[in-house]
């Protein structure tokens, strides 16, 4: 089965073709950060009107390297929630326009179980169940992966994400937009102990998460630096940093899926690109006799493959929906859209 993907929830523009839910025929994604790093984060009105002017484009493209027939295409999948709505209903309402062309089903795409989906992309051979740590610029929580479509929420941030964490910190540092990765480059060398950072913990919910107070923390830390006139090491600052956010997932999944009893476990999103969480994941697995799933980088971030590669298992649960299914801001990723035909 050949499923026409598209992903445009945040800023970047993507379309993919995903056969059978685990081969990618072809990947496009166009990303827009050049145009939002002048701001220190995305601007969702420019990203809305780049990803107009982008889909068509990228869709030509994606079914060119693809090789692919539009006769050949046995359904269109996008990303429908969550993400920014002006951004969510440009892929949205062109994924509808395209299948109802091709009379063909269209499959509304939950944003973070494609991040999820991310990792059957890498792994042939990775099946449900298994624990997952979905760690993002917008989300950041552990999910139990109990069939391809059936996701129950384990532990979620109370507040920031940790992706927003280290973007934040990074504009502050002026290491500019997108932060996560110029943190993680920066940190090469520094000293991962000459600055403490807090690691909160919530009471009652042990596999819930808080990253506000580091990120106040940082900023206050540079800040005062700033009023000091007191130089900073900014390598050991952003290795300080990243063991932080680090020592405030890692324990906390492993943890939850030692009483969860798995003993498969995967991490997702653009956060699991960062080089020393994934170093502390692998460490941790080991040790506690875990099998443990990674994305390729290439999936970690945003892509229309994943939502292809989730598409399959939806449409195999009967998860399509009308041309009248709608765009939706924020949706907990244990529900799930139903077909109403």
């Amino acid at each position: 089965m050949k499923i026409l993907a598209i992903e445009t929830s945040c800023d970047e523009t993507s379309a993919a073709v995903v056969e059978d839910g685990r081969r990618v025929l072809s990947n496009v994604v166009l990303s827009q950060i050049d145009m939002h790093a002048d701001y220190g984060g995305v601007v969702p009105e420019i990203a809305s009107r780049q990803h107009v002017e982008a889909i068509i484009p990228v869709v030509k493209e994606c079914l060119k390297q693809s090789c692919v027939k539009k006769e050949e295409i046995d359904a269109v999948a996008a990303s429908a929630a969550p993400g920014l709505i002006g951004a969510l209903l440009v892929g949205l309402n062109f994924g509808k326009s395209f299948s109802y062309a091709l009379s063909v089903p269209f499959i509304p795409i939950h944003h973070v179980r494609g991040h999820i989906a991310a990792n059957y992309l890498t792994y042939p051979d990775l099946k449900p169940p298994f624990l997952c740590l979905t760690v993002s610029g917008g989300h950041t929580m552990i999910v139990e992966v109990k069939d391809y479509t059936d996701i129950l929420v384990v532990g979620s941030t109370r507040d920031d994400a940790a992706g927003e964490a280290f973007d934040k910190t990074a504009r502050v540092l002026g290491l500019g937009y997108p932060g996560g990765a110029k943190i993680d480059r920066l940190s090469v060398g520094g000293d991962d102990k000459k600055y403490k950072f807090p690691c909160a913990t919530v009471d009652g919910s042990p596999f819930d998460f808080s990253f506000s107070g580091l990120k106040t923390a940082a900023i206050n830390l540079i800040h005062n630096s700033e009023q000091k006139k007191e130089p900073l090491d900014l390598p050991s600052v952003a290795a300080s940093f990243s063991k932080a956010v680090s020592d405030s997932l890692v324990p906390r999944f492993l943890e939850a899926a030692k009483i969860k009893g798995y003993k498969t476990i995967a991490v997702c999103g653009g956060v699991s690109a960062n080089s020393r969480l994934r170093a502390d994941l692998e460490n941790g697995a080991n040790k506690e006799g875990m099998k443990l799933y990674l994305p390729e980088l290439k999936f970690c971030s945003d892509n229309a493959a994943m939502i292809g590669a989730q598409a399959y298992y939806e449409f195999l649960d009967g998860n399509t929906a009308p041309l009248s299914q709608n765009a939706e801001a924020t949706k907990p990723i244990d529900e799930s859209f139903y077909s109403l035909e």
